[in-house]
């Protein structure tokens, strides 16, 4: 079942993840560099360096939790942040309208021809 609505917080980790992390390096990334506790009832966002996979640990009802989505084609629309920053607090709306807007990488596009897809 789906758990994340309005009113959780959301945290973005600004660096590159590698997506290869599961549920406890994930969850002390959250502790040692985002000075934050899974235990807290945040929302926690991880994006890879070509910002086409999204993983989001939450801590839920029973455990922890891990929503990953992994783009075909195009990248997430991060917000903008400083490079010092170890943790960006969002909003729901920030976290759909990362998800929801999605930059296409021009000469990326699939074409299908007869069943196939070429690139």
């Amino acid at each position: 079942m789906f758990h994340l609505h309005s009113s959780l917080s959301y945290y973005l980790y600004p660096l590159p993840v590698d997506m290869r992390k599961s549920f406890y390096t994930l969850s002390g990334i959250v502790t040692s560099a985002m000075n934050n506790s899974i235990r807290n009832g945040g929302v926690f966002i991880f994006v890879n360096r070509d910002q086409n996979i999204m993983k989001i640990l939450h801590m839920e009802y029973a455990g922890l939790v891990i929503y990953h989505k992994k783009l075909d084609s195009g990248r997430f629309k991060l917000p903008s942040f400083d490079e010092n920053t170890v943790s960006l607090s969002l909003r729901w709306e920030d976290l759909m309208l990362m998800v929801q807007s999605v930059k296409l990488r021009p000469g990326k596009l699939l074409k299908k021809v007869n069943n196939m897809q070429l690139v």
